[in-house]
This record gives structure tokens, sequence and C-alpha cells, in this order.
């Protein structure tokens, strides 16, 4: 599972992972470009056994789960999810919208249940709900030096000036500002950024980090050389009230 653990513990934090399990390919290509705009990184399958091999080998951090799904049984999926990863946050999505099928998914082992159809904001105020029990989200800004990043709003700001960073900019300047001090190697930075079927160039983060350099100063983000990138600077971290 990739690590979403507080920084001044000693371990990583990262841009959190969703596996999206939908067969419903446009409903799946929509909600894989929304969540990819909020700076999620999102792999897709589109069965139960899909689902269940990829946990097996490397559980993402939140699992958004349909129940009606070609193999079999969605909630046949998720007791076998619970099984091989009992705390892992998975949203459930389904037609199913009585009482008694609801009831029925949060006590097969599903943490939050969203009816079909449903509008976006919800799904995306429930996934922050995940990401602060992740702890992902306990800060609601930092700030380094003149640079603010917002996390809540995804807005960056230099000296309270807002400053326009792409989605990949924006993603690549969180993983470094929440790991303030922390070098974090190209491959690292890589997997934050990209889901299994997006192509990656190969210098795509050396591209990242020039951009964001002419944007916040060219001495903000340090290079290692051998190694990867860090910001070394003290971190002021707040909560906004």
């Amino acid at each position: 599972m990739r690590v979403n653990s507080d920084s001044e513990n000693g371990q990583e934090r990262t841009v959190l992972q969703i596996l999206l399990v939908e067969d419903d390919r446009p409903l799946a290509t929509g909600l894989i470009q929304a969540l990819k705009k909020q700076a999620y990184a999102v792999n897709h399958v589109e069965t139960g056994n899909s689902c269940i091999h990829t946990i097996e080998i490397e559980a993402p951090d939140i699992v958004i789960l349909d129940l009606g799904l070609p193999d079999q049984d969605g909630l046949h999926v998720l007791k076998q999810l619970r099984n091989i990863a009992p705390t892992l946050p998975i949203l459930v999505l389904t037609a199913r919208n009585s009482a008694d099928e609801k009831v029925l998914g949060l006590d097969s082992g599903a943490d939050d249940y969203l009816a079909k159809p449903f509008e976006m904001t919800e799904l995306l105020a429930r996934l922050r709900v995940f990401e602060r029990r992740l702890s992902t989200t306990s800060l609601s800004t930092i700030t380094i030096d003149t640079v603010t990043l917002d996390i809540n709003n995804h807005h960056v700001m230099i000296n309270d000036i807002e400053i326009e960073l792409s989605r990949k900019e924006y993603m690549l300047l969180k993983l470094l500002m929440e790991n303030v001090g922390k070098i974090l190697t190209r491959s690292k930075l890589e997997s934050g950024l990209y889901g299994w079927n997006e192509e990656v160039a190969s210098n795509a983060v050396e591209v990242h980090i020039h951009h964001l350099r002419k944007k916040l100063g060219m001495s903000f983000i340090k290079t290692v050389r051998g190694v990867g990138y860090k910001i070394d600077a003290q971190a002021e971290k707040t909560n906004a009230q």
C-alpha cells in the first residue's frame, strides 16, 4: 500500500492512489478525468477478479467499487477485499439504493455507500473524508518560505498572489512540500503522478520541475544529483480557520 503517514514522524506522504472498479466505460472515463483534475492518481479495472488480483499485489489508498460487475457480484468482491485488506477504505457505487441494500453493503465491509446517479461534488466530499482518516489532509495549508499550498482549494500562492499551475505541476509540488526536507526519487515522483495506463516520458519529472522552478524560483526545488529532488526549507504548516 502506498504510504500516506505524517512526514513529521519520519514517513513519507504521497498523492492518493485510487483504484476504480467500474465496468461502465463512459462512466469510468468521466470519473477518471474528474478525479485526476482533483490531483488523485487513478487506476482502473472493470472486473471483480482484476480488482482482487490488484489488491493482492499492491493495495491502493482507496477503492471505489461498483457492485454491478460482469464477472461476479460486487458484494462478494467486497467481502473478499475485506479479508485481504481489512482496513482499506472502500466506497461503494451502485444503482441498488434501497435501505436494505445499503445496510447489506455496509455490513459486507463498505466504509461508505453512494447510490447512482450521484453528483461528482458529493463523491469528492466523501473521498475527502477518507483522506482525513488517512491523515493526508490534517493540514489545510503548507507554507514554505514565500510559497503557500492550499490543499483544500488546490491553490498555490507566492506572497499571497495566486499562480497558475498545471495539474501535474500541482501534484508534484504537493508531494515535495508535504515531504519537506526529504529526498524523493524520480521513480517515487512518477508513481505519485501517473496511473498504470498513462504514458510517462523519460524526462517528464524533469520537465515539470523545470516549469515549477520558473514559476516558484530556481532555488525553491533542489536537485540531489543521482538521487532525486527535495525542498530544503523550514515549513510552517497551519490549519485553515
